[in-house]
């Protein structure tokens, strides 16, 4: 088997919830490149069958599981929500194993460069293994709106995600590049596509 010329440099991409990086992720997959969705990793770790849930029940108790021996997030976060020693219980066992399963997957890659999506990109760490990130922005006021109407939530809901996630300076401070998605859908696009031929002319990540 021959091993490819190349290496892709991977580009980190997050951004607050409702700040749009889902569209933005998916213009980069339209565009040819491989990327890989830390949220869907970390949902391959606790399918059943796999070490990971079978750790849960033992810690958390069958309570977490619905009755087709799937996890069910929503007990779950309502457990680790009110408790933050649990919640950090929690990523102590799934950052670690989210991470191989997101790197081996990025290993595959066959565009010259690739792209993690992570909504916890600073938060878990996961910022010191990619090449270069892309932080996509929005203000808040635009956040909580655009996640009311996606998701249903409650404002309340909305809040304390927003504080569970880093603050856009946290964010913004580790930020090689930052695409502020304040306006429609077609020009969150040419962005992209702009960002996307400017990144096919690094190489590993740095100009």
């Amino acid at each position: 088997m021959t091993t490819p010329a190349f290496t892709p440099w991977i580009l980190g991409l997050t951004g607050g919830i409702g700040s749009g990086k889902s569209a933005a992720a998916q213009r980069f997959i339209e565009l040819g490149v491989h990327l890989v969705d830390a949220d869907q990793a970390a949902r391959w770790v606790v399918e059943p069958g796999r070490p990971a849930l079978a750790s849960i029940v033992e810690h958390f108790g069958p309570g977490v599981l619905q009755g087709d021996g799937q996890l069910d997030r929503a007990a779950l976060r309502q457990l680790i929500f009110a408790d933050p020693e649990q919640r950090r219980w929690l990523e102590a066992l799934l950052h670690p194993l989210i991470g191989q399963e997101i790197f081996s997957y990025l290993a595959k890659a066959e565009s010259p460069y690739a792209v993690l999506v992570s909504p916890l990109m600073i938060e878990s760490g996961q910022y010191r293994q990619v090449q270069r990130i892309l932080v996509v922005d929005a203000p808040e006021q635009l956040q909580v709106q655009r996640t009311l109407q996606r998701d249903q939530a409650t404002p309340e809901q909305v809040e304390a995600i927003l504080k569970v996630q880093a603050s856009r300076e946290e964010r913004l401070s580790h930020a090689h590049d930052v695409l502020v998605n304040d306006r429609d859908l077609a020009w969150l696009h040419a962005e992209v596509d702009r960002l996307h031929h400017f990144y096919l002319t690094l190489r590993g990540g740095q100009s």
